[in-house]
């Protein structure tokens, strides 16, 4: 299979790419600008091997688009191009209307040209799978969890433009019968993830003796889904997913954000004994909440359980482990990282 992959050298995308070249024969055309969040060094063995290639492309340009689609003739797309931190929306909401509500446009009107002057055999093994998020389902309360039916209810403009795009992509499925597929995830962590996330960032300013900001009490609830078991179900969806359907992806890790903080102190406090800043725990600071902030998400990932097989198998407390022990032993990934543009600040504080 040829899989033109979006964002691939992002986070959850560069997961998907090393698990393609990884444990697949597939070939991955890789479409990624290169954002603040984008860093090549994050696909590891994956970057140099023959059957990856990387396209320095930004998603809205379509006649780029159109020009790999027509050189590499995929048989399958993964979108995952996207801006994904709730706290930069909220500074400043432009470059994710333009790219995950545009790009997502361009990109399905890209593939929609493409797919209709293949043969017939060819369109019919085509597939376009869209990659989204959980918020778009806005706030839980104590109980209950989100499923492929829950109403869309965006609280954040992240949220909004991952909503508008699923809403393209159906659209697009039922008004042209492009063969799409989507998936609605819950928060991945792992390694390489762009420090600006909770638990990357957690660790890495425990590492530096800084401040652990924790916002409000630290009792918002996420799901945890490890980055590389969500990988794997990307490409499970992709080979036996229904087109016109979606499906939800969750570790079914639910934990507050004060317990996951505490976590990786405890973590930190036996990998590294006899530092000068234990107990970790120390440096949690409780500091002003962020506009909107969603309560509660849990993904009910019966649907991808019953119809694919696919279940996680990371254990939260196992991952979130190796994803400290990570952190420590890829100091100079992560180092590089923080010596551009972002240095750990705290985003999101205007209202």
């Amino acid at each position: 299979m040829k899989v033109l992959v979006t964002g691939g050298a992002g986070f959850i995308g560069s997961a998907v790419v090393r698990h393609i070249i990884r444990d697949t024969d597939w070939t991955v055309a890789n479409v990624d600008k290169l954002t603040y969040a984008g860093n090549l060094e994050s696909l590891a063995e994956a970057r140099h091997h023959p059957r990856h290639q990387h396209f320095k492309v930004d998603i809205c340009n379509r006649a780029a688009l159109a020009e790999i689609f027509a050189s590499f003739r995929p048989d399958a797309v993964l979108h995952l191009a996207a801006e994904s931190h709730v706290d930069r929306s909220i500074d400043g909401a432009s470059p994710f209307i333009k790219t995950n509500l545009v790009g997502t446009y361009e990109l399905l009107e890209a593939a929609l040209a493409y797919w209709r002057a293949l043969d017939e055999p060819a369109r019919g093994r085509f597939r376009f799978q869209h990659i989204s998020t959980d918020e778009v389902f806005g706030s839980l309360g104590p109980t209950g969890k989100f499923t492929e039916e829950s109403r869309y209810e965006p609280n954040s403009p992240y949220a909004a433009s991952k909503a508008g795009a699923d809403h393209l992509v159906r659209a697009w499925h039922h008004t042209w019968g492009l063969p799409t597929l989507a998936t609605n995830c819950s928060n991945n962590y792992g390694p390489y993830h762009f420090p600006e996330k909770l638990i990357p960032l957690a660790i890495i300013r425990a590492l530096r003796g800084e401040s652990l900001p924790v916002y409000g009490k630290g009792e918002n609830v996420r799901d945890w889904l490890h980055v590389e078991d969500h990988a794997e179900a990307l490409t499970l969806v992709l080979q036996k997913g229904e087109p016109g359907q979606t499906y939800n992806v969750g570790g079914d890790n639910e934990r507050r954000n004060i317990d996951v903080v505490r976590a990786i102190c405890a973590h930190l406090d036996e990998l590294l004994p006899n530092t000068v800043n234990q107990p970790h725990a120390k440096l949690i600071e409780f500091v002003t909440d962020r506009p909107g902030h969603d309560q509660r998400y849990a993904i009910d990932a019966g649907k991808i359980a019953r119809e694919l097989g696919w279940r996680p198998k990371y254990r939260f407390e196992d991952g979130l482990r190796a994803t400290v022990r990570w952190y420590l032993y890829n100091r100079s990934w992560w180092e590089r990282v923080m010596s551009g543009a972002y240095r750990g600040e705290r985003l999101g504080l205007q209202s």
